[in-house]
């Protein structure tokens, strides 16, 4: 017979010993044994998620595990001495034990929810923790646990472009109005340009900077915070040579990735984002060879393509300073001057290719577009933008590649290399730039060679006269309708003609700078007043041959002084 104790209508009778038990303190142990060997040998990524949930995951872990623990512990020592417990069906020490046992299962659910099932993305109940926990991963620096989150961050790449606010600067004692989970975002953007985060995304996790610039292009929010991390990601791609760079190139080359260039044209197919952000191109390869410029080239093409079809409306800032860049990839073309035969596998020589190849290419994306209207063949000098347009900025590109290559004077193959072959040939003649746009570029660029020249009539220098020798060089000394192209007739008769009438003076008012003006076999005789270029006996000429020009003598009042 069972003891029974009542009061009022409430009934308690003694736990038996030898009820039936499924979930005590001794099965919770090993249980939790389990839940913490998981623990400890789940990946970071798990851990992470779990640390980022939208719920104090950890803390409420702990307090369930706790209170479950310690509920066990006291059923299992009720049970051994049997102590009073309420009567009736409502609450057994069976459905008890089903209680604590669900409490514990459903605990460790929601870790494995979050972990494997469902990764936690930024949202308004998980900022603070999200902001927090990424900044500790990058503040540690762990190549491998920066790998795993670069990684993780490309499932809230969404949400944290669209909680991004484009305002981020206040006036003086204005209040910033922004709500906390905007406010987290805008420093997210901030924590993520750190150069090990970007480092990281490159080499393990592309497809987080193509999540991110996808939903910068949908959302057009192209003034959020992401300026730094766009050109330090850049920078990064750059000295990576397994980055997309290198990698989404031609299909050819990369196969499908190489004809659908998802990343490339994800950061700058888009030309007004690439406007508004600014610094995408930006990260130029400071101090790089000839295949980081390639692929600065090509993304500098992708921008430009899009910029053309769009109408070219307005100066872009970007693609001109773009421009500079490009075009002083090829400003220490003077160090191979002089250079013995391997000259021609240095990098500066394949640099100065990919300039060459980066104006063709731009020039042809002009074409395919045509001949806007509103474009001049010339307009006034130093005029700027809007008059001028990108027809211009390759013609004054040509002109400064031009004035590089005629810096190498020696050896003679060398000099007609680089002059000739690398550059005149490529932009002038070769069946080069024969379209439309690539006409009016090569009339400016010629226009640009001549203002060079004879500016020296005014101001006597040195960048005159080695553009002055090297169209010497290339020309000739006389006009010769079987050899001179129709592009460049023009301009050897009025050089020929502005040295025929100006080198007498020239070489008197400054014979250092006169002497610039002669490479290559031609020398001045000025007794007799005229140019000679001696061609040797070599190759298939069986005999040396002589050139002479004739020059006018100087004006004596001019002498001392520049032409006015």
């Amino acid at each position: 017979m069972v003891d029974e104790y009542c009061w009022w209508f409430l009934c308690f009778v003694p736990l038996k010993a030898n009820a039936p038990k499924f979930f005590g303190f001794a099965e919770f142990l090993a249980a939790l044994a389990l839940m913490v060997l998981a623990w400890t040998i789940a990946e970071f990524r798990y851990q992470f998620r779990v640390r980022t949930a939208p719920l104090p995951l950890r803390h409420i872990t702990f307090a369930m595990v706790a209170a479950v623990g310690l509920l066990t512990l006291l059923t299992d020592l009720w049970r051994a001495e049997q102590w009073l417990v309420p009567e009736g069906d409502f609450l057994t020490p069976e459905i008890w034990q089903a209680l604590l046992g669900a409490t514990f299962l459903f605990t460790f659910l929601a870790w494995a929810w979050f972990a494997f099932i469902r990764p936690p993305v930024y949202g308004k109940r998980n900022a603070e923790r999200y902001v927090r926990e990424l900044y500790r991963v990058i503040l540690k620096g762990s190549p491998s646990e920066l790998a795993i989150v670069a990684d993780e961050f490309a499932h809230s790449a969404k949400s944290v472009i669209r909680y991004a606010t484009e305002q981020t600067q206040f006036a003086e004692g204005q209040q910033d109005l922004r709500p906390r989970v905007a406010a987290y975002a805008d420093d997210l953007l901030l924590l993520i340009a750190d150069r090990k985060f970007c480092r990281a995304v490159i080499e393990s996790s592309s497809g987080t900077a193509l999540a991110i610039f996808q939903e910068l292009a949908e959302t057009k929010k192209y003034r959020v915070q992401i300026g730094t991390f766009a050109k330090n990601v850049v920078g990064e791609a750059f000295l990576n040579k397994d980055s997309f760079l290198f990698h989404e190139t031609a299909g050819y080359e990369s196969g499908l990735i190489g004809y659908v260039k998802p990343l490339s044209k994800a950061m700058f197919g888009n030309y007004q984002m690439v406007e508004a952000i600014g610094t995408l191109l930006d990260a130029k390869p400071s101090n790089g060879n000839a295949a980081q410029w390639e692929a600065y080239c090509r993304l500098v093409l992708v921008t430009f393509r899009d910029y053309v079809n769009g109408g070219m409306g307005g100066h872009s800032f970007v693609l001109h300073r773009a421009k500079g860049y490009i075009q002083a990839a090829v400003s220490d073309l003077y160090k191979i001057d002089g250079m013995p035969e391997n000259a021609w596998d240095d990098d500066i020589h394949n640099r100065l290719h990919v300039v060459v190849k980066f104006i063709r290419d731009a020039v042809d994306i002009l074409d395919k577009k045509g001949v806007p209207p509103y474009v001049r063949l010339r307009i006034r000098k130093n005029a700027g933008p809007p008059h001028e347009t990108f027809y211009d900025h390759f013609a004054s590109m040509i002109f400064e590649v031009v004035f590089r290559a005629s810096c190498v004077k020696s050896p003679q193959d060398l000099c007609w290399g680089i002059q000739y072959v690398a550059v005149w040939g490529e932009l002038f003649e070769f069946g080069s730039l024969n379209s439309g746009a690539g006409k009016i570029v090569k009339f400016k660029a010629r226009r640009l060679i001549y203002d060079e020249i004879i500016r020296m009539g005014k101001f006597p220098n040195f960048k005159g006269a080695r553009v002055l020798s090297l169209c010497l060089n290339l020309m000739g000394l006389a006009c010769d309708k079987g050899r001179d192209s129709r592009d460049t007739m023009a301009l050897h008769k009025a050089v020929l003609s502005w040295t025929k009438k100006h080198f007498v003076w020239l070489h008197a008012y400054n014979s250092r700078v006169g002497e610039a003006c002669l490479i290559n076999g031609i020398s001045y005789e000025a007794e007799n007043r005229r140019l000679v270029r001696t061609y040797p006996a070599e190759g298939l000429r069986r005999q040396a041959s002589t050139i002479y020009l004739d020059l006018d003598p100087a004006p004596e009042e001019s002498v001392d002084s520049p032409e006015s």
